[in-house]
């Protein structure tokens, strides 16, 4: 069986030496030495601001809402998981959906532009696949409404945008470090904010408020990470590079296959790197998606249809900032196809054949 995806998982052994550690110190959680050290590696090898660990990536897109202080309206992408959707409202704020760019399957920032009211208070723009924004214009719209600006940055570790860190852009950006990501503790994520108070604010946040051993300010969440969780990512550092070598050969094997008759993602050209976590192509048309996913299946073949559908279908509590015919018309035709360490290239090659049978 060929999955969508599979964690790469570093040596047991090596795991198991950090494990031990933990039982030496007989220190489990609430903010224990391996996290310090992780937050403090990630900086470094990230080249970002302070890193605040968080227990995962839906918890930190929480964190970010309340830490800016956003009410009413956000403007945000239909064409993301619905996390992104369901942090905005669990904060009792409303959602409201723009299309996205046809080609690189981002918010399309004339679209976020055209939606703004005098509700709006921020905008949650996604990294869809890994691939940047166009922050620069997002940034310049934000700057002339007054608006803060949250990235969901799930899928972008490593990822660099003119010559910095991709979670330094916006207020504060949001990581994952779930399983299924290149770079995981196994559960986890974590924020990057751009200024010192909002970083302390977020680490109050993720602690129940705690603003001293007997002080709350706020309200406040259980949002730590647990040492045995953190453990997993001090071990992943010492993989990730090889890990997004190994993805960017499969992707470029998939893209040479498969170029000429399926659409692959337009990345950013202001990115420096890139992470190749995803393989997504658009099909025709959606009868012959379906038929290439029949095809799979009874090869044992899983691929997967991500995103969809559309955020604008699943939530109820939002508001339309518009039309969405690019954002359905991708979200109707997109295929992930399997993208994983030890997928072989005979493999690949196979993938590649099923689906060029049907298209």
């Amino acid at each position: 069986m060929i999955p969508v995806t599979k964690p790469f998982l570093p040596p047991v052994e090596q795991y198991e030496r950090y494990i031990k550690e933990i039982w030496q110190n007989n220190w489990v959680t609430n903010n224990g030495p391996l996290l310090k050290s992780l937050e403090n590696q990630l900086q470094q090898y990230l080249n970002c601001e302070p890193v605040v660990m968080l227990s995962n990536g839906t918890i930190g897109l929480q964190l970010a809402i309340k830490a800016m202080g956003l009410s009413g309206e956000v403007i945000t992408t239909p064409f993301s998981y619905i996390a992104t959707a369901n942090s905005i409202i669990w904060e009792r704020c409303t959602p409201v959906f723009v299309d996205i760019d046809s080609h690189t399957y981002n918010i399309d920032p004339k679209a976020i532009e055209n939606a703004i009211s005098e509700c709006t208070t921020g905008i949650i723009a996604t990294h869809v696949f890994g691939n940047a924004c166009d922050i620069d214009h997002i940034s310049a719209i934000a700057s002339r409404h007054h608006l803060k600006v949250i990235y969901d940055a799930a899928h972008s570790f490593g990822v660099t945008y003119q010559g910095s860190s991709i979670l330094n852009y916006g207020d504060i950006s949001v990581i994952s470090f779930h399983a299924t990501k290149i770079f995981h503790s196994i559960e986890g994520g974590a924020i990057v904010a751009k200024y010192p108070d909002i970083q302390h604010r977020c680490k109050q946040l993720r602690n129940f408020g705690h603003a001293g051993t007997y002080e709350y300010d706020g309200i406040g969440i259980n949002a730590k990470n647990s040492e045995l969780h953190t453990a997993m990512g001090l071990c992943m550092l010492d993989y990730v590079d090889e890990v997004v070598i190994r993805r960017k050969q499969q992707y470029l094997q998939y893209q040479q296959r498969l170029g000429g008759r399926l659409q692959f993602q337009q990345l950013e050209p202001n990115m420096d790197t890139y992470n190749y976590a995803y393989c997504p192509v658009v099909f025709p048309d959606e009868n012959s998606l379906d038929r290439a996913i029949e095809f799979s299946h009874q090869q044992e073949v899983y691929p997967r249809r991500y995103f969809y559908p559309s955020l604008d279908h699943i939530v109820s509590h939002q508001r339309s900032g518009g039309p969405l015919p690019n954002t359905h018309s991708v979200a109707d035709r997109i295929l992930c196809l399997p993208l994983y360490h030890d997928l072989r290239e005979d493999q690949i090659d196979m993938i590649a054949d099923l689906i060029l049978k049907v298209v």
